[in-house]
């Protein structure tokens, strides 16, 4: 017998016939043999509905009364359930989170679980009950008795904390498309459904598949080791599996307050190639990486800083023994790039051989915006700069000195009370498939700092006051080229912000950069970010070069590139997202045999 936490989002349950729909299909779980716990989340669109009503009286309502109200949502379709369960001769029991134990920091609207005291639930399901679970919600402690809401996503949080908890056998999510897509079917119906993905694939796929599955789930299940499974609550299909390394035994006491980074890694075998002012136009990084990939070179870091004028940066790391193909092919290619042969100002080659990457990893840094700005500190109170920057949902790498390796390691080691990570076997992924999924975030804003003086301290003055305000980063880059503004060597910063954060990240950075020369801060909305990801990328050269081809074929240009491992994410114009979405499923072969339709 098996013990199974199934949820089921909004839609499942929109309805009375579609709420005595899932008590059909739990009821037949357990004729299985099984022991079920339910997690549901509030009918419908009932939570905009509250969202709402609160609105009409206050335009800035207080977030207790909010966690007050949207509570109540949850509340309706639990009992609601329970009477469907119970009318079909099945015995159920409704709880809120708080009566089954969630306690959770005393922070409204967002708060995280700090443990689950599951004892009323494990005595209910001793007595063969069906114990129906309040998604979304808990308590912040049993003497404050303040009720809290978790945040966006907060329904999966909730089933997948309760699977840790009480050490089941799976988690089920069930929603409204067939499972883990390989993009947004709402944007690419023919969209292929996946037989599986790795828990980090999916971590940097936050957005993939109608955003089935939210990051503090999956970063849930990959710290306890959760077998999850997402399907379709219209069919038996199978579904999507998620899968999570296998994991030492781990505390359930902070069970989303555990330590956000889980060690430093670090590579001295890196070299870095850099072009700059380099033609801004369509094309010019597909012909750079497409003639470097024909040579089997396999590219790590790959940075594409924002424009400048009509030109802009492009800088990649290799492996050095590989740094002699890598310039020599970029010194043959760099006069195609020009606006003509013998511009020679533009696409500068810079090479350099004495650098390092040092990165901070680990799963708990999603959501948490003073992590990546607490890098940036450490490193700049022992007086190590940063030459460049990638960032992923599960990982920082910056590329410096070689000469402060030893410096960095015991600094970032001390403050994020974590060892030096021991150099990694390189996995086979020969047979993954290079892109497992691309994904379209529609809703981020540009944010460029021009004429940042180019020394420690200053990415970590910056990122520290949008920390502070709780405004999380993405796809932070600093460029190559660096200018003398009356005698101080600067360089441009770009990342993306949340694009209702941008007015507030952009009156907290103005005051900032008031007293640098000629500094300033320049918000554009008007951008879509598209990635690919991947684990299969990992040792296949090409994998960049055909992606920026897909996005050359139909004339999109692109504004920023920044990579991880696992992933390649670029900028393009807002207009042209949807086209770049569709242009990169199309080049990697992705699209499935039938085509997927979302229910409304």
């Amino acid at each position: 017998m098996a013990l199974i936490v199934q949820k089921f989002g909004g839609t499942s349950v929109g309805t009375v016939e579609r709420i005595q729909a899932v008590a059909q299909r739990i009821k037949r779980t357990v004729q299985g043999g099984n022991s079920l716990v339910v997690v549901v989340s509030a009918m419908g669109k009932s939570t905009d509905v509250l969202v709402d009503l609160a609105q009409q009286i206050s335009p800035n309502p207080c977030r207790r009364e909010m966690d007050m109200l949207l509570s109540t949502g949850e509340q309706v379709s639990i009992a609601l359930l329970s009477l469907a369960l119970q009318e079909i001769d099945q015995p159920a029991i409704s709880l809120t989170g708080a009566q089954v134990g969630i306690v959770t920091e005393a922070e409204h609207s967002r708060a995280r679980i700090l443990e689950i005291r599951p004892d009323r639930l494990e005595r209910h399901l001793q007595e063969g009950k069906v114990v129906v679970v309040a998604g979304f919600q808990g308590i912040s402690s049993v003497e404050h008795l303040e009720i809290t809401t978790l945040g966006r996503g907060g329904s999966d949080t909730s089933a997948v904390a309760l699977a840790a908890a009480l050490k089941a056998d799976f988690c089920e999510i069930y929603t409204d498309v067939p499972g883990i897509l390989t993009t947004d079917p709402r944007l690419v119906p023919e969209a292929q459904l996946m037989a599986e993905i790795t828990c980090d694939e999916m971590l940097e796929l936050a957005s993939l598949g109608a955003k089935v599955l939210h990051p503090r789930a999956v970063e849930i299940a990959r710290n306890y080791g959760i077998p999850l499974v997402v399907r379709s609550s219209w069919s038996d299909e199978p579904g999507t599996r998620v899968v999570a390394p296998p994991v030492q035994n781990r505390s359930l006491v902070g069970l989303e307050i555990a330590k956000a980074v889980d060690g430093v890694e670090y590579d001295a075998d890196q070299a870095k190639v850099a072009l700059l002012r380099v033609p801004d136009r369509p094309g010019v990084a597909a012909r750079l990486f497409r003639d470097i990939s024909q040579q089997q070179v396999d590219i790590d870091l790959i940075i594409q800083s924002i424009h400048d004028g009509n030109s802009n940066d492009i800088a990649f790391t290799v492996v050095k023994d590989l740094l002699g193909t890598a310039e020599a092919i970029t010194s043959a290619i760099a006069p195609a790039l020009r606006s003509y042969p013998e511009a020679d100002q533009e696409a500068e080659i810079i090479v350099e051989k004495g650098i390092a990457k040092i990165a901070i990893a680990g799963a708990g840094m999603i959501g948490r915006p003073g992590i990546a700005a607490k890098m940036f500190k450490t490193l700049a109170d022992v007086g190590v700069n940063i030459e460049m920057i990638s960032t992923s949902e599960v990982k920082v790498s910056c590329v410096i000195d070689q000469r402060d390796a030893d410096r960095a390691i015991a600094a970032l080691s001390n403050a994020f009370g974590v060892t030096l990570s021991p150099p990694k076997n390189q996995t086979d992924t020969s047979h993954l498939p290079a892109v497992r999924g691309v994904a379209l975030d529609q809703d981020q804003a540009q944010i460029a700092i021009r004429h940042v003086p180019d020394r420690p301290g200053m990415a970590a003055q910056l990122f520290t006051a949008l920390a502070e305000a709780n405004i999380s980063v993405d796809m932070i880059i600093q460029s190559q080229r660096c200018r003398i503004n009356a005698g101080t060597p600067c360089r441009d910063i770009a990342f993306m912000v949340a694009e209702g954060d941008s007015h507030q990240a952009e009156a907290i950075l103005q005051p900032l950069v008031k007293d640098w020369l000629d500094a300033a801060v320049v918000v554009n909305k008007a951008i879509a970010k598209v990635s690919i990801v991947g684990s299969g990328m990992i040792g296949h050269p090409g994998v960049a070069a055909h992606f920026f081809a897909s996005l050359a074929q139909e004339n999109i240009n692109i504004e920023m590139i920044a990579t991880s491992e696992i992933k390649i994410s670029c900028v393009v114009p807002q207009d042209r997202g949807v086209d770049a979405l569709k242009a990169a499923h199309s080049a990697f072969n992705l699209a499935g045999t039938k085509t997927v339709t979302v229910p409304a």
